[in-house]
């Protein structure tokens, strides 16, 4: 089977009613995409797709584990990702348009000919959408055996050569306070 195309879902052939899809997402899933600033990528994507009369409701639950990098110390995070979306995609005549216009990114038109469903997409996206927006160590790590301390000394004296440069830069200014124009 060809590798994208497991990402397609056939739906002409399915009845209306829920239907079950489930997919295992690793780090070669993300190559088309290119680099990712996560790795040792091991999500479960369960997709339900309740298929009625024009059109689909898709629910993705996002469950698994990512490593990435501390936004602070540099160091390898392993964190769980755990999410849910939901998509309804309609099957209309002009989809190109209709998506143009469309306002809700929830919603999705593909057309009336279709026959596949090209899921890999919203997958990246919503695993891309799981991950955090800050990724740090724990507080309780923070500091601590799993931070890079030297990383932290290094930012600590740079904040401090920060304060000094900007306490230095106004200090000459302040013979002008009590001038009146």
């Amino acid at each position: 089977m060809n590798y994208r195309r497991e990402y397609e879902i056939a739906f002409v052939g399915l009845k209306p009613g829920v239907h079950v899809f489930e997919y295992r997402i690793e780090d070669k899933f993300f190559i088309p995409y290119g680099e990712q600033d996560f790795n040792n990528c091991i999500v479960d994507v369960k997709l339900s797709l309740d298929k009625k009369n024009g059109f689909m409701q898709l629910h993705f639950d996002i469950n698994g584990n990512i490593d990435v990098i501390c936004d602070k110390c540099g160091n390898s995070l392993h964190k769980q990702l755990w999410d849910e979306y939901d998509i309804i995609v309609k099957m209309v005549e002009e989809p190109e348009l209709m998506n143009e216009q469309e306002a809700d990114p929830d919603i999705y038109y593909i057309n009336r000919s279709e026959s596949h469903l090209h899921i890999a997409d919203w997958m990246y996206e919503f695993i891309n959408l799981s991950l955090p927006m800050q990724k740090r160590c724990n507080d309780e790590e923070m500091g601590g055996s799993l931070c890079n301390n030297e990383v932290l000394a290094k930012l600590k004296e740079m904040e401090d050569e920060v304060r000094k440069e900007n306490n230095n830069l106004w200090k000459g200014l302040e013979k002008f306070k009590d001038l009146d124009n």
